[in-house]
């Protein structure tokens, strides 16, 4: 709707994990520097945190991008408020294993043990991510995450397990103490502080397609204040900015039109 007003080749601050958008600040690069080591080493299991929005998805599928195909199959489940047993079959579908509806719990495990094996002698690693981690109610769930780490050859896991989630999660895997200590990595993304907001705004707009400074005067620094350094109420906020502001012919945004635009999400 206003793409043409600003000189864009589309909307700048989309709220989907798109890799092309992605703002590596120094937090997100340690995070996702430290979770390739877990995987390239193969350390076993990581968990990664982080407050709502402030691009822990994006960091699973940053890891897609960044590992090669050939080397790597990478299994995402999205949504993980399954029972242990829909898990696992979760688990089979996205890494391409046909199953039956009734298959029981030892076959699902015989499937996946074999198909780490398959990868292994295919010079290719398995990779298991489950995003949202927090939403798993079953604790039982958790353990069979766990025992799936108990495929190893010769003291190699055959499996590298990510655990992304918001913080509670960190309380669930308190309570879990056989599957914390398989913990190689834990890691809390923190909100992006106020340089990087700037830095994170000028960035997606040129991918967008304008290297204009839009964002004028203390319009970032209102907007980093309003929407706490999380991304995805940068992005509201942003996205609401450049509406307004084609809908009052603007050329630039101003400190003003950003605090009102943050104040219009809140009503």
């Amino acid at each position: 709707m206003y793409e043409a007003h600003w000189g864009l080749k589309e909307k700048p601050f989309e709220n989907t994990p798109d890799p092309r958008f992605i703002y590596l600040s120094h937090e997100h690069l340690e995070a996702a520097t430290r979770l390739t080591y877990v995987i390239k080493e193969r350390k076993g299991a990581a968990l990664l945190t982080g407050e709502y929005g402030c691009g822990k998805t994006i960091m699973s599928r940053l890891i897609f991008e960044i590992l090669p195909q050939d080397k790597y199959e990478i299994a995402l489940v999205t949504n993980p408020m399954l029972n242990p047993l829909e898990l696992l079959r979760e688990i089979c579908l996205q890494l391409g294993i046909k199953i039956s509806k009734k298959m029981p719990k030892t076959k699902l495990l015989k499937e996946l043990n074999q198909r780490f094996y398959e990868n292994m002698n295919k010079g290719r690693d398995t990779v298991l991510i489950i995003d949202e981690a927090q939403a798993i109610r079953d604790l039982m769930a958790f353990e069979e995450l766990r025992l799936l780490l108990n495929f190893q050859l010769n003291n190699r896991f055959l499996l590298t397990l990510l655990l992304i989630g918001q913080p509670e999660l960190r309380e669930k895997i308190d309570e879990l103490k056989q599957l914390k200590q398989r913990l190689t990595l834990s890691y809390h993304l923190n909100p992006l502080n106020k340089e990087d907001t700037e830095k994170y705004i000028v960035h997606r707009l040129g991918i967008a397609g304008t290297k204009k400074k839009i964002f004028v005067g203390r319009a970032c620094s209102t907007i980093w204040e309003d929407a706490e350094g999380i991304p995805r109420m940068i992005n509201s906020i942003c996205d609401m900015c450049l509406l307004v502001g084609y809908t009052k012919g603007l050329k630039e945004i101003n400190a003003d039109i950003a605090k009102r635009s943050a104040h219009g999400l809140d009503q």
